[in-house]
């Protein structure tokens, strides 16, 4: 068998929600350093100043899904529009299946 085509937007919306997901993963890791930022701060000097940190770190937790999302969607676009022409150069990908 050969893959000679791949849907163009049914690729991006694979790829989008994958790299949404992963970034809802990075954005808990940052979040947590971000709020481990924050609490040191508060012990070491007292002042709360640190809830910018602690806020900006859970907006990472928001923001970077969406941004990834969206980053994800459109390159899993562009990576399939150029499969498929490249594809048509030089004849897929040949898949081995049982």
């Amino acid at each position: 068998m050969t893959l000679k085509r791949v849907g163009v937007l049914s690729a991006g919306k694979v790829s989008g929600v994958l790299y949404g997901l992963l970034g809802l993963i990075f954005g808990v890791i940052f979040a947590l350093f971000s709020l481990l930022g924050a609490g040191i701060a508060v012990t070491q000097t007292g002042e709360s100043t640190a809830l910018f940190g602690a806020l900006f770190g859970v907006g990472a937790v928001i923001f970077m899904p969406l941004f990834y999302g969206a980053m994800g969607f459109i390159m899993g676009i562009i990576m399939a529009a150029l499969y498929n022409l490249v594809a048509g150069w030089v004849g897929g990908v040949e898949l081995h299946l049982e």
